[in-house]
């Protein structure tokens, strides 16, 4: 396998994060979450639209009624790329000011999860896992998180994986997924990362069941079999990669975001928007939030 790896949207972002691909409008969206920018990337065009949504945002999803809803440093909004019109829905953390959201991705049922972090300063422990639901009604789930990332739902809805990428823990977690529900089983260590290069940071699923994950610091993206067990790296020509996303007309593009590092000669692209072509695999739809 000889993967092809292009810089697609040369931003240079400072956290290109939160990718997610729109399979009615063929675009994938991102973010550079203290930028509070949201991007909107065309491949048939090349055009990379930038929207600023006037604050910190970790993440976005579909919105099956329209729009879009994000996780951002005031917690859950409704948001229209089109006006720019943001809607409350509600912050979790209002009294946790330091705090934001970070990665986030919906579950097969159209239930929003998004992980929170302590933005900035001396790292603490005090991260935690939401999941909105259509009705709008917001549930804490796991505390205690250093930086909550890695969430993604196996094809089938019935596993959900997360990760803590702090160096401290840098471990990927599942947990069987009653889908009826949307609760979460017994958390269950899937990967330690430690003896790989690079940390766990944003991650997704492939077709046949694989978990993706983005290799911060490690120059890497790396293939779990649902063990576990690495069975693909492929190398990264930045060092902070931080969230694959399945795209493409026939969901056989991966596209990865990354972290800027200023004023490094080895990777000018660095935080810039990068395309994987040649892998031989497909992505599962992304669905869209239902409230």
């Amino acid at each position: 396998m000889d993967p092809k790896i292009t810089c697609v949207a040369p931003t240079r972002s400072t956290v290109g994060e939160g990718a997610v691909w729109d399979d009615r409008e063929n675009v994938l969206w991102w973010v550079d979450i203290p930028a509070g920018i949201v991007y909107r990337y065309d491949p048939a065009t090349g055009e990379n639209r930038a929207h600023q949504v006037g604050e910190p945002v970790g993440c976005p999803a579909l919105r099956e009624a329209g729009g879009m809803v994000l996780a951002t440093k005031s917690g859950f909004w409704f948001w229209d790329p089109e006006t720019g019109a943001k809607t409350a829905i509600h912050d979790p953390e209002a009294h946790l000011p330091e705090n934001r959201f970070n990665d986030g991705t919906t579950d097969g049922q159209g239930r929003f999860w998004a992980g929170t972090m302590k933005d900035g300063g001396d790292p603490q422990a005090r991260g935690t896992f939401y999941r909105l639901d259509p009705d709008l009604t917001v549930t804490a789930w796991r505390g205690g998180i250093w930086t909550t990332n890695g969430l993604a739902f196996s094809p089938d809805g019935k596993t959900m994986y997360h990760s803590d990428s702090n160096a401290r823990v840098r471990t990927i977690y599942a947990c069987d997924y009653d889908r009826e529900t949307g609760t979460p089983g017994a958390v269950q260590v899937f990967r330690d990362t430690n003896g790989l290069p690079g940390r766990p940071d944003g991650g997704t699923v492939d077709a046949e069941g694989c978990y993706w994950q983005a290799g911060i610091e490690g120059w890497q993206l790396y293939r779990y079999s649902p063990e576990g067990a690495v069975i693909l790296t492929v190398d990264m020509p930045i060092e902070k990669p931080s969230k694959p996303m399945f795209g493409g007309e026939k969901l056989d593009v991966l596209y990865v975001t990354s972290l800027g590092v200023p004023d490094d000669p080895k990777q000018p692209e660095a935080g810039s928007l990068f395309s994987v072509e040649g892998l031989g695999m497909r992505g599962v739809p992304q669905t869209r939030f239902a409230g």
